[in-house]
């Protein structure tokens, strides 16, 4: 399979025409770390946190329907400083409604660690879930 067209911010195809691949600028934050408790029973997104977020649905490509089947997702984030854990999971929130329809559609997923101090974003691929790949044979030579 060649590799998909870089798309951002524009509407794109269904999975089943061809893999989703973008890119969004930005520092992500740890979804982990980045809440803020108000009262007992009350946590909400720190102001970087959903400032990135804000960030994130303008740059993320979109479906009409978003995708229902089972999918794999690759990303690499690149972080301003070495200081981040590597953290995926408010990235994996942000997706859905815009390209899957809920999260629990993800039943593979690839995440690599960068650094790039001067340009810090998340490249990301979703796909179509192909569970006869084994990562282990591909993986260990």
């Amino acid at each position: 399979m060649s590799m998909p067209t870089l798309k951002t911010g524009v509407k794109i195809p269904s999975l089943d025409v061809e893999p989703a691949l973008f890119v969004v600028h930005g520092q992500p934050y740890s979804k982990a770390n980045s809440r803020q408790f108000i009262r007992p029973g009350k946590i909400i997104k720190s102001a970087k946190a959903l400032a990135y977020c804000d960030m994130f649905k303008l740059q993320c490509p979109w479906m009409d329907v978003p995708y229902t089947g089972d999918v794999t997702v690759s990303m690499e984030i690149y972080y301003a400083s070495r200081r981040p854990d590597l953290d995926e999971s408010l990235i994996l929130d942000l997706l859905q409604g815009k390209i899957i329809a809920n999260d629990r559609q993800i039943k593979m997923r690839h995440v690599k660690w960068g650094l790039d101090k001067d340009n810090p974003r998340a490249i990301i691929l979703v796909q179509k879930f192909d569970p006869s790949v084994d990562i282990f044979k591909t993986s260990i030579s």
